[in-house]
């Protein structure tokens, strides 16, 4: 058996732009993984009809199967539709259950008439299969050559990935003879990427052809991962856990969590364990830790809520920060954030608290306080600590920054005081 490849294309120029992020090939590409299919490509062309040609030409000498994305809408840019005709030498025809569906969304749900240009989002090639997009009007165009498929797919997220998920994964196995992808993922802190290679190069140098070892630092924190494809599977599995409890025994004094998650994930996960709640006290982050901590399902169970203190007054009058204490050492200082810390523990009654406030940039630095500045505190009810942290780095990547490593400054707070 072979391994399976696929190639994604992605069509508009607003992806080639920067007006949209392409998102699609990111999740794509996740899903193929799952099923033991490997992307060997992912390429972004702009709606130009010899640029959309030559990409298939050159992907499908790559790839067995080819998945492509945008440019199935009504206007007169949306070229993919005809192009695909004539690639494979068919011609247009109109696909009437595609074109009641698309005649019941305007009639019974937009509830407005359909105007002859939705009207052809029902014509499709006669030699393609239709797909039908349960959450749009364009629908999905399957085709075959040469043992290899290609797969149209519209643009809009939500589409596609139905689309993917109803028609597309389920397909793939009865054509092809997929193997398995296997992924272990660590996270570390405190080491940075070349101090890391080193202490695993022995281990490194060890691995199987077939096991891959990859470096993503993110954050001030680099994440391992171990990637292997087989096809038996079980095998593989016990192959992998035996590789990964040995790098999980190699880097052990820097090990933050052995799952790929992200950090406020993990954060909650623990509070979650141990029926503890948090509260955030935030001002150079301007609410980003609460952002982050609300966006996985289930955090109310342990976030309760934030104080964004922006302006210095709302430190003083809402978080109590002492007036001696902001003329004395200013905003951006290790008792301002315990004294952050220790308020909105106890406004918020919870058992936990961060504390922020730093420089972010571009401005607004200081010989003494330069850009990039952060003092972070966290408490329990017993003790506050603080750390100072020096990034140098965009105002965006310095809020992350400072949130990440908030978090796992609280991460080991809990593990150590609790």
């Amino acid at each position: 058996m072979e391994k399976v490849f696929a190639s994604i294309i992605t069509i508009g120029d607003e992806l080639l732009i920067g007006q949209v992020i392409d998102t699609n090939s990111a999740w794509m590409a996740r899903e193929l993984n799952k099923i033991g299919i490997l992307v060997k490509h992912r390429v972004a062309v702009g709606d130009v009809w010899e640029d959309i040609w030559q990409a298939l030409d050159e992907e499908c000498r790559q790839a067995s199967i080819i998945l492509i994305t945008g440019g199935l809408g009504p206007t007169a840019d949306d070229i993919t539709k005809p192009l695909l005709c004539a690639y494979f030498g068919g011609k247009m025809v109109v696909d009437l259950p595609t074109l009641n569906h698309v005649s019941n969304i305007f009639e019974h749900i937009l509830k407005r008439p359909m105007i002859e240009r939705n009207a052809k989002q029902a014509e499709v090639p006669d030699n393609c299969t239709v797909l039908k997009n349960e959450k749009g009007t364009a629908p999905g165009m399957l085709f075959k050559r040469d043992g290899k498929i290609f797969v149209s797919l519209p643009g809009v997220p939500h589409e596609m990935k139905w689309l993917m998920t109803n028609h597309v994964i389920p397909l793939i196995p009865n054509l092809f003879h997929t193997g398995f992808i296997e992924h272990r993922t660590l996270l570390t802190a405190g080491i940075g990427e070349s101090f890391l290679a080193e202490m695993i190069i022995d281990f490194e140098v060890a691995l199987p052809s077939h096991i891959k070892l990859a470096y993503l630092p993110n954050h001030g924190m680099v994440r391992l991962r171990l990637t292997a494809y087989g096809f038996h599977q079980t095998a593989l599995v016990h192959e992998m856990d035996a590789q990964f409890s040995l790098l999980k025994e190699k880097v052990k004094p820097f090990l933050v969590t052995d799952e790929d998650i992200p950090m406020e994930l993990l954060v909650g996960k623990l509070l979650k364990q141990k029926g503890r709640t948090v509260a955030t006290a935030e001002s150079c982050t301007g609410g980003y830790i609460a952002h982050l901590l609300t966006s996985h399902p289930g955090s109310s169970a342990y976030y309760m809520g934030s104080v964004v203190s922006y302006d210095n007054s709302i430190k003083q009058r809402v978080l109590q920060v002492s007036k001696e204490t902001m003329e004395l050492v200013g905003a951006v200082s290790e008792d301002t954030v315990k004294q952050m810390a220790r308020s909105v523990l106890e406004i918020m009654q919870t058992d936990y608290a961060i504390a922020v406030s730093g420089i972010m940039g571009p401005d607004g630095g200081t010989a003494e306080k330069p850009v990039g500045m952060v003092w972070i505190a966290v408490a329990n009810k017993q003790k506050a600590e603080a750390k100072l942290f020096s990034f140098r780095f965009s105002r965006t990547m310095n809020i992350e920054l400072t949130a990440t490593n908030a978090l796992n400054l609280l991460r080991t707070f809990i593990l150590t005081n609790d």
